[in-house]
């Protein structure tokens, strides 16, 4: 995609399959960075009120108005710069509690703890046999969901070149591996912990259900005041770090492939920076309202990343690496995958599944949880429906079973038809050079197939992003 010169990760979509489905696929994009963002302001927030004896909405309203106004005056360029010193605080500011929190009286060694149960069950854990299709699809849905998001992909595009972009990808997991350990090590600390052997007291956070906050209780309780701080700083730049990235890419996105793209094309630069401007500001006075107001916040980011794991990646997969994929199929894979997903149920937003799959059960509130990995089965079928929806379409087109006027998308006859017609009328234009156009052989034939089923115009079009460019300006 670099080497393309994308600028946002629709531009393949709305090159390939038209507008109309770039702005489809922009939907389950922008719920993705809208509610992760919000997700994060609230969870930033219930960490500052533990540390610090403050009112949450005012410490998600601080925090999201210097996320906002940062990226709002300096773009790409602020975002990248304060990533950097926010990544030094976070690595700087866990791992300096880390020792701290182990070297706590109350604490158990966690080599003992990981194995042998002493205050609770050994903090290792089991996956019960049950539940191992469960962890492979979750296992799936975030590494390979994790690709199709514009916050990637907008350091994948603005990197100096393509092989940049790569040993970048390749640093950046390796960065991941190392920023998880003390996350994971605060964790296993907190389950080491004798809990009544501190001021938190009794009963343990696993028993009053505050497991999810354990890394703001540990700094709180198993550390120094000042080495406390220093962890609320990293909890702090890990969160605006994310959120402004999110809210960077939902601006961009919707600035370039919705407003640009499908509304006003000769849109100057200025004019464009001004809409990125108005959308930041926009998008971050969204997020943080559902992050004080949305109760099931949490819920709508599961429901919506699962939505770019099962909608957007199969759909990059096929405008990148299958060959003749169109609008029908992709509509028909998006619809799929989306129906899918929403019949499965979804226990955070208390959405009971339409499709009971084999091992499902009901939890505590009687919402039924599936075993079977439902999500993975609707990507895969996305995925596929893609595929066979558009050689089915296009057979039809092309044999002449349908007529071209049922081509009411533009995306078999019209389109090809008007590329074929295109390379032979453009070598007038003046901003065309003569040896970037592909050869075009005079067709003597007035049959359906040979008019439509022009080979050069398929290699032409996957090859030759000059020529698109020009057809859509």
């Amino acid at each position: 995609m670099r080497s393309k010169g994308y600028v946002t990760m629709l531009d393949p979509f709305q090159q390939i399959y038209g507008k109309r489905m770039g702005g489809l696929l922009f939907i389950p994009a922008l719920m993705g960075e809208m509610f992760w963002a919000a997700a994060i302001f609230s969870a930033l927030g219930a960490t500052i009120s533990v540390i610090i004896d403050i009112n949450i909405n005012i410490s998600v309203i601080v925090s999201a108005l210097i996320a906002t106004m940062y990226t709002l005056v300096g773009g790409l360029y602020s975002v990248a710069y304060t990533d950097v010193v926010q990544l030094f605080c976070i690595f700087l500011g866990l791992w300096i509690s880390v020792p701290f929190a182990m070297s706590h009286p109350a604490v158990t060694d966690i080599g003992f703890t990981a194995v042998h149960q002493v205050h609770q069950a050994p903090w290792l854990g089991s996956i019960n046999s049950l539940d191992i299709y469960t962890w492979l699809d979750n296992f799936l849905l975030l590494t390979l969901g994790g690709i199709p998001w514009q916050a990637y992909f907008q350091r994948v595009l603005s990197s100096s070149s393509a092989t940049y972009a790569q040993v970048l990808s390749f640093l950046a997991a390796f960065g991941c591996l190392v920023m998880a350990l003390p996350a994971i090590l605060i964790g296993a600390i907190g389950a080491s912990t004798a809990w009544n052997q501190t001021e938190y007291g009794v009963p343990d956070p696993m028993t009053k259900k505050e497991a999810d906050m354990i890394l703001p209780i540990v700094l709180q309780y198993l550390c120094p005041v000042y080495i406390s701080f220093f962890g609320l700083g990293a909890v702090s730049a890990a969160v605006m770090s994310s959120a402004d990235s999110s809210i960077l890419s939902a601006s961009s996105m919707f600035a370039r492939n919705i407003y640009q793209l499908s509304f006003r094309q000769n849109a100057s630069d200025r004019e464009i920076v001004w809409v990125m401007r108005i959308t930041v500001f926009l998008f971050g006075a969204s997020a943080t309202a559902m992050a004080l107001l949305a109760s099931s916040v949490y819920g709508l980011w599961y429901l919506s990343s699962d939505l770019v794991y099962i909608i957007i990646f199969p759909q990059l997969l096929c405008v990148l690496f299958i060959k003749g994929t169109n609008t029908y199929g992709a509509i028909a894979g998006y619809l799929f995958g989306l129906v899918l997903r929403i019949t499965g149920g979804e226990p955070y937003l208390y959405l009971q599944p339409l499709i009971y799959y084999p091992g499902c059960y009901p939890d505590e509130n009687n919402i039924y949880i599936q075993r079977f990995p439902f999500k993975t089965l609707a990507m895969l079928t996305s995925f596929f429906t893609n595929i066979i929806v558009s050689y089915i379409a296009k057979y039809l087109f092309e044999s002449g079973t349908l007529p071209p006027k049922l081509d009411f998308l533009d995306a078999v006859v019209a389109r090809y038809s008007r590329e074929h017609m295109d390379k032979a009328t453009l070598v007038k234009s003046d901003n065309i050079v003569l040896n970037e156009l592909a050869p075009v052989n005079p067709r003597h034939s007035l049959t359906l197939t040979s008019t439509f089923t022009n080979k050069e115009a398929f290699n032409y079009v996957d090859s030759s992003p000059e020529l698109s460019n020009t057809e859509d300006n």
